[in-house]
């Protein structure tokens, strides 16, 4: 784009100095055909000097390289389903955090009445253009909740722009109100939908489908057959967001006196001379985070080596695995023959659980990036069904996970616990850690969890899931049946 305004500036500004010449003589009062060089000048101009400029192929020849720049690398260019997926994150930012959409399009993220959850250095604020396509996403899945909330916000702000028109805007008033109106007709408010469709027709009075859709309105209305003014039903609210605004730091006294924070050796020769950070989040679920797990250096390096692997996470499905929206992020495996820094962060995961990771009793590394909005709604992390892919391995369930934040983020991102009713935040180069089963093997409900969405930044993980075969000796059962 840089090459092509030089170019086209280039051109322009010849142009401009052809324009000025032609203007000069014709604006000269003594200039007169009876001077045969001036009549010669002019009929020279006439003929061929203007058609040159006109027909010149040096603006064909300009676009052409700017089209050819963009060819080259388009394939690497975000596509539909990005764009999609974009907006989608908007939405779900705005649900989980219950942000007002008025304010993320000012580039605040701020809930009602409490201090903003990020502030960036720099506002971003959205164009009336931006929130038509969000609103237009959530329109053609007949999500009219999120879709009037965004072009209503369209619908303002090109109101206020009225009459200017910006070259990279592929939407408009007329289009906004459009959609609009029939958002508030599919959620019943049937008055609004008429006025909207009454000021879009004063735009384009010509519009016979929107002439046709009033007349349809103000028939619904007189005999009353439309349910009008019906408010708009929120979507069902999300887990997380139970959680997120429901949820006190405050631990009760009792847990208290069981959780500390401690330098950890685990009988260990491998963490005698550094021991390992522990901080004891949760009694029931078992829950522990260890600080300083791995260095910056060593996160850098896998995330280097899973960055060219990555592909976008799948989930269980019965005996297949899919790509779900209740899982936005992109994965990679790792295995411990990558590099010696994944085989060191084996033995480290191993001197600090005290389990066997060696084939197969443990799943290859597993490196997940959450970008913009990305989630992982509320799971369990052990297999649910004996039909579970995870059951191949003919290794058992998945006894415990170690999930290690290779990365920090400015807000958001946090591991939500649900039914727990805590939330562990994102301390980079640390590893969580709990057990997914009881000692009894079952499944232990208490450790459903969430990713929640990133707000701000860039959420790197390393999963490391440890199956129950070859644990026998090492987390043995208890004297307790139901323990």
């Amino acid at each position: 784009l840089r090459s092509y305004l030089r170019d086209e500036s280039s051109r322009l500004r010849r142009l401009r100095r052809f324009y000025e010449k032609v203007q000069a003589l014709h604006q000269d009062p003594e200039a007169s055909v009876d001077n045969p060089l001036l009549a010669f000048s002019l009929i020279k101009r006439l003929h061929s000097d203007w058609p040159n400029i006109i027909y010149s192929d040096e603006a064909t020849g300009n676009a052409q390289a700017l089209h050819a720049g963009l060819w080259e690398v388009e394939r690497e260019l975000p596509g539909s389903e990005d764009l999609a997926g974009a907006a989608r994150a908007l939405m779900r930012l705005q649900d989980v955090y219950a942000l007002s959409v008025k304010g993320l399009a000012g580039g605040v993220f701020q809930r009602a009445g409490h201090p903003p959850l990020y502030s960036p250095g720099r506002r971003a604020p959205l164009s009336a253009d931006d929130c038509f396509h969000v609103g237009k996403v959530a329109y053609d899945t007949g999500d009219y909740y999120h879709s009037i909330a965004w072009l209503e916000e369209a619908v303002s702000l090109f109101r206020l722009s009225y009459g200017s028109w910006n070259l990279e805007d592929r939407s408009s008033l007329e289009d906004a109100l459009d959609h609009l109106a029939f958002s508030y007709f599919m959620a019943g408010n049937i008055s609004h939908a008429l006025s909207l469709s009454m000021e879009f027709l004063r735009y384009d009075p010509s519009n016979q489908r929107v002439s046709r859709n009033v007349a349809k309105y103000k028939k619904l209305l007189e005999t009353g057959t439309g349910t009008d003014g019906m408010p708009r039903a929120p979507p069902p609210l999300c887990p997380l967001h139970t959680l997120l605004w429901s949820f006190s730091p405050q631990a009760a006294p009792e847990q208290l006196l069981h959780l500390s924070c401690s330098y950890e050796t685990n009988s260990s020769p491998y963490l005698l001379l550094q021991p390992a950070k522990k901080e004891m989040v949760q009694i029931q679920p078992y829950v522990a985070l260890y600080h300083d797990f791995i260095t910056d250096a060593e996160a850098e390096t896998i995330k280097g080596l899973a960055g060219p692997w990555l592909q976008r996470s799948v989930v269980a499905s019965g005996e297949k695995q899919q790509k779900a929206e209740y899982r936005i992020s992109k994965s990679a495996w790792l295995k411990d023959t990558a590099d010696p820094v994944v085989r060191a962060l084996d033995g480290r995961i191993a001197a600090v659980t005290g389990l066997d990771l060696r084939p197969p009793y443990a799943e290859y590394l597993q490196v997940v990036n959450y970008g913009l909005g990305g989630h992982y709604e509320p799971h369990f992390d052990h297999a649910t069904s004996m039909k579970s892919p995870l059951y191949r391995m003919k290794s058992g369930n998945r006894i415990a996970t170690v999930m290690i934040y290779l990365s920090a983020v400015e807000a958001g991102g946090s591991t939500a616990f649900i039914y727990a009713n805590f939330s562990v935040p994102v301390v980079k180069n640390a590893a969580l850690f709990w057990w997914n089963l009881r000692r009894n093997g079952n499944g232990d409900g208490d450790t459903l969890h969430a990713g929640c969405p990133v707000l701000a930044g860039d959420k790197w993980v390393a999963n490391k899931w440890i199956h129950e075969h070859g644990q026998e000796f090492r987390r043995p059962c208890s004297a307790n049946p139901q323990d």
